[in-house]
């Protein structure tokens, strides 16, 4: 049995110019995961998350963070929580040092050198213990956020757009930092516009759009599930327009007019490959080599979020 951290049930929030910006949203997040939590702008992942932070407070529905109620038992839970906004909001003259132990005693835990030292260690941020906020990258800023979230022992770390603006190289960088968080206990809740960044570190997807909770599942199963195949069709000679008898496959023409692609669901008993590769042979066009190529969960999230558009 899979033990819940969070457990949130029939959640709905409405503002006072009747926006609704979750509706009836119901959700449980496992101990030691990673979770990613995606949606496009406006979809109700920043109120889903500031509610669960004890930040904003819902219509309706109930929200436990390991047992405990987030509005009746708001101290206990807050405790547990560590959140890292997407601003990079920091006091410029304090050492990081200074800061993250700060921190650490606004949640009324008394001081230990040792713990925050541990934690700097983790994020590499040792060797600037001793230097002023103001002077430090945008990347070791970001570090310094994370550092400042883990400083009161949460057993559960909220990043909101972690890697927002930051080079790629730095994007890896973080994806290997919070692998390394769960690795010592933590429960990891992201939001991102980035797809690849779920689908390198998350062990689960859910995605949200319009304030509703469209789909959760494994991130492997869901793509495996609801990923459909790509076939890569090379072309022997360069083609500008596509015969008239192939326009009912909604085939891709490559820029470049040397290869085509053809997207189809690998489980159905009808892919249309076989017929497909047949017109294309009666159309005068040759081929010179096949691939295929499985659909990703960027795929998958553009047809869900524009099926639900529909």
């Amino acid at each position: 049995m899979t033990d819940k951290l969070i457990s949130i049930q029939n959640l709905s929030k409405t503002y006072n110019d009747s926006f609704q910006a979750l509706k009836n949203v119901s959700l449980d997040i496992n101990k030691g995961e990673i979770f990613a939590l995606l949606g496009p702008n406006g979809a109700g992942k920043t109120t889903l998350i500031n509610i669960i932070c004890g930040l904003v407070r819902p219509s309706s529905g109930s929200v436990m963070v390991n047992g405990a109620d987030i509005i009746k038992d708001y101290k206990i839970t807050r405790s547990q929580i560590g959140l890292v906004p997407q601003e990079l909001t920091l006091e410029q003259f304090e050492t990081v040092f200074q800061n993250v132990s700060y921190t650490r005693g606004l949640y009324g835990k008394s001081g230990n050198p040792t713990y925050i030292e541990k934690v700097l260690r983790d994020l590499s941020l040792w060797d600037k213990k001793k230097t002023r906020l103001g002077q430090l990258s945008g990347g070791m800023k970001r570090r310094v956020l994370i550092a400042k979230a883990l400083s009161h022992e949460p057993s559960v770390l909220f990043l909101d757009e972690p890697t927002a603006g930051v080079d790629v190289e730095l994007r890896q960088d973080m994806w290997r930092i919070v692998e390394n968080l769960r690795q010592t206990g933590v429960t990891i809740i992201l939001t991102t516009h980035y797809i690849e960044e779920a689908e390198a570190i998350a062990d689960r997807v859910g995605v949200i759009d319009n304030g509703e909770m469209i789909v959760v599942d494994e991130k492997d199963a869901l793509i495996s599930k609801m990923g459909q195949k790509k076939l890569i069709i090379q072309l022997h000679e360069k083609v500008t327009n596509l015969p008239e008898e192939l326009s009912s496959y909604e085939l891709e023409l490559a820029a470049d007019g040397l290869s085509l692609s053809y997207s189809y669901d690998a489980k159905s008993s009808q892919t249309g490959i076989t017929n497909l590769l047949q017109k294309i042979k009666d159309s005068g066009m040759k081929l010179s080599d096949l691939k295929t190529e499985q659909g990703t969960l960027e795929d998958i999230f553009v047809s869900l979020v524009n099926k639900e558009k529909k």
